[in-house]
Parts: structure tokens; sequence; C-alpha cells
């Protein structure tokens, strides 16, 4: 019995210093030099070659070395029947929401506007703030936080999700009530899951429905927004400008158009960043439960796809 380690495009060895310190003796295999496949029994990935499962036939647990789970659930080559798991940690929760925070205030008082007007050496006190009202897509325990972070600082807060939720403490609209929910904002924050329900969520048909002049900020997953239909809404007016972490490709390729795109701010999906200090012992944990015959913490639902 033994755990794999399959991240080729992230370095492992902070995760590796866990591991020798705190359970030396879990049997570790490294991708791509995995010498015993048949003794491998767990996995932990973050971002996998698709089909890289297929070799260990003994395999009961699948954990995520992150909060997302859709770089696993995108690869149908896995059983349907292995759990898997997700890390939950507070730090993660800390992180989105004050880079959501921050995304809002440096639109609401234009911090781009007046990073322009000193390159240009313009001195103008008009208009200093733009009124912002934030819906954010995707509720759970990220979306939550952010806004109780916002309503904190007096800034009216929508939400919505897929299903009801009669206790929210903030105003909230699910399913068929997008469209309402959409007029109520002029920020828009995406924090859902990615489902094969939310692929291309943000897509221009949604924008066309947006308050105009509405400003996005897309710190969930890439494949969320259809990214031709983002500039596409800029052009028409339906959206103001973007903060965008997470995108298509990453890195994001040299010759993309949003390099080139003044309304359009990039940081490098950096929003929220995976701890292994926090990380590693639930994966270990779930090690230990799958050696004893009990339930893991953290699994997801796959199903719903989160």
């Amino acid at each position: 019995m033994s755990l794999a380690i399959i991240s080729p495009n992230r370095d492992i060895t902070p995760w590796l210093e866990i591991f020798k310190k705190t359970a030396g003796d879990i049997p570790l295999e490294i991708y791509p030099n995995i010498k015993n496949p048949a003794e491998v029994s767990a996995v932990m990935l973050w971002q996998h070659p698709k089909g890289s499962l297929q070799p260990f036939p003994n395999l009961k647990l699948i954990c995520s070395m992150g909060a997302g789970v859709d770089h696993i659930l995108g690869d149908d080559t896995i059983p349907a029947d292995i759990p898997i798991t997700r890390i939950v940690d507070s730090r993660l929760t800390f992180s989105m929401t004050n880079y959501v925070v921050m995304g809002v205030l440096n639109h609401h008082r234009q911090i781009l506007r007046y990073q322009a007007d000193k390159q240009a050496r313009k001195w103008d006190m008009s208009n200093p703030e733009i009124p912002v009202n934030v819906g954010v897509m995707g509720v759970g325990e990220l979306g939550g936080d952010v806004l109780d972070k916002l309503s904190l600082l007096g800034i009216n807060v929508y939400g919505y999700g897929n299903s009801p939720k009669p206790d929210f403490d903030h105003p909230y609209y699910y399913g068929e009530q997008l469209e309402t929910f959409l007029s109520k904002c002029n920020v828009l924050v995406c924090l859902l899951p990615l489902t094969a329900q939310t692929d291309g969520i943000l897509n221009i048909e949604l924008f066309r429905k947006c308050t105009k002049g509405t400003y996005l900020i897309n710190v969930a997953r890439g494949k969320h927004l259809v990214e031709e239909d983002l500039i596409t809404a800029l052009e028409e007016g339906h959206l103001s400008g973007a903060l965008l972490d997470v995108f298509q490709q990453e890195p994001l390729p040299k010759n993309h158009p949003f390099w080139e795109q003044e309304k359009i701010s990039i940081t490098p999906h950096i929003a929220s960043i995976t701890n292994p200090e926090a990380a590693a012992p639930q994966i270990i944990e779930n090690y230990r439960n799958l050696e004893n015959g009990l339930a893991f913490i953290n699994q997801i639902d796959r199903k719903k796809g989160y």
C-alpha cells in the first residue's frame, strides 16, 4: 500500500518535507517514476495528465492537492466509484476574500484611472468613486465570506447559487432568478465551482443581461469564461472592465489578446494559493483513514461536482 504524487507542473518539495517529518512511514511514489503501480492505493493530484491513473489497479482514494476538483472530474478515464477529497483551509478563504475585496475597492476608487492620470500628469478630482453593488455567483465557503466582508464595509451585496438558501444572511437568488440577480449588481464576481452546468457560464448571453457597464471579477476557473465573449462585451459596453486571475490556458500565452486590453487586469492565478503545511496533514489523515477503514474528511459529492 502506497501513496502516489502526481503534480507535474508544481514544485512538490515542500510536500515531501512535510511527509518526511510527520508521516515518514507512508511509502511515496513520485510521478512519472512509479515503480510499483499495483501497490498504489491512494493518489494526490494537481493537474495530472489525463489517463495517468489507469496503471493503478488497486486505487481506492483520490486526493486533490487544492480546493478545486474539476481537474480530476474532467478525466473520464477515472472510475466513478473512487472517492475524491479536496483541501479545506481557512487561509484559502482569507486570501480569496482579500483578493476580491481588493478588486472591488480598486474598481470603486478607480485606481487604474488614477494610475493613468499620474502618467499623464493630470490632476482630476471629479467623480472619485464609482458606486458599487456586488453580486457573487457561488456562495459556498469562499463566496459567503466575500459577501460577509464586503457587507461589513457598507457595500450592497447579493448572492446567487443553484439551490434555495432560506436562512442566508444576504439577499439571495437562485436558478431561474439569474436575470433578476444580474439586474441588482454592477460588479459581478464568479466563485462558482466548475461543473458541466457552469462551464462557459460567463458568456455574451449573460453579459448582455448585466447592468450596463458591469465590472467582472473571475477568480473561480478559467473555463467559466468564454474569453472571446469578454472582449465582445467590453466593445459593446455591457462590461466596463474585468479583473481575471484564471484563464482557459495557463500560463496565459504571450500572444493572447488579453495582454493588450487596457480594460482587463490580469494576475497569474494567485488569488488563493494552497499552503502545503495546512493541506498535507489532511491528505495524510485520509490515507490513515483508508488504512483503517474510516470515513474520509472533505469528500466531495461527485454528482454535484464539488
